[in-house]
């Protein structure tokens, strides 16, 4: 087994809520300065990539190891949004009301679609944060 498989079987193996310390799981579904969450709704916030606006948030969570945001990316890719694990922010300005994140918009087109419908169990959480990890 090389070290790419060895790695990809670790995650298989984590638990997606985070238990057991700050696995990468963990790390992708909490925000990198929990301060960000406490200064209000980021909702109908800009969201920047690396290099550019990939739409706006349509919702927010600032749950523990369950936080993340939901992007509506208009027309930029047909109206799709995305879900980004907490862990992909970078930077919260309230005052400019834009989320930052550590993705390029190439990162945040090729991302698995967001379905409302559908819960966020673990399976889910799981795809998500492979794909942004």
């Amino acid at each position: 087994m090389d070290a790419h498989e060895e790695t990809h079987e670790a995650r298989e193996t984590e638990s997606p809520t985070g238990s057991g310390g700050d696995s990468p799981s963990r790390v992708a579904w909490n925000y990198r300065d929990t301060s960000w969450s406490d200064g209000g709704d980021v909702v109908g916030y800009e969201v920047l990539a690396t290099d550019g606006s990939v739409g706006t948030v349509h919702e927010a969570t600032g749950d523990t190891d369950r936080a993340h945001i939901v992007v509506d990316t208009g027309p930029w890719i047909f109206g799709k949004k995305r879900l980004l694990p907490a862990g992909t922010v970078h930077a919260i300005d309230h005052e400019a009301r834009t989320v930052t994140v550590s993705l390029s918009r190439d990162q945040v087109k090729a991302g698995p679609d967001y379905d409302e419908k559908s819960d966020l169990d673990d399976e889910a959480r799981l795809r998500h944060a492979d794909h942004y990890s």
